[in-house]
């Protein structure tokens, strides 16, 4: 069994747990990620919707999207961007800068490089992908 990592938004008033089951992740340079964050790009982290809980701050989470299917879920209070919920809802994208522990997974790849900021090098080795299937 995976230890559950812990991760709240920037004031705290949010936390939430995750089991260290991530399936994938990665940086997306979308100009949609890149807005949401206020950064060159998304470093994210795909798990099933199931193994991610709110242990705090109910109250203080703010839906941005359709509640009944994609969306992102930020703090009411000072606007961090936690998760995303995609492909019909059955999966979350917790975004890594808002964990407080240290995922056993990194990302692989930089996805959306063809719309990447233009201000912004990559400068790792991953691989990187004009869109993402």
């Amino acid at each position: 069994m995976n230890p559950l990592l812990a991760g709240g938004c920037l004031c705290g008033a949010v936390q939430y747990s995750v089991k260290d089951e991530f399936v994938y992740a990665l940086n997306c340079h979308c100009s949609n990620c890149r807005r949401s964050t206020g950064s060159a790009f998304k470093p994210f982290a795909g798990i099933e919707r199931n193994k991610l809980r709110i242990t705090r701050g109910d109250e203080d989470v703010s839906i941005f999207g359709d509640e009944h299917a994609s969306h992102d879920l930020h703090c009411r209070k000072c606007g961090s961007l936690l998760f995303s919920v995609v492909r019909s809802g059955e999966y979350v994208h917790v975004t890594l800068g808002t964990l407080a522990d240290t995922p056993s997974i990194r990302p692989s790849a930089h996805i959306f490089v063809g719309s990447k900021a233009p201000w912004y090098s990559i400068t790792d080795d991953l691989p990187q992908y004009d869109e993402f299937e």
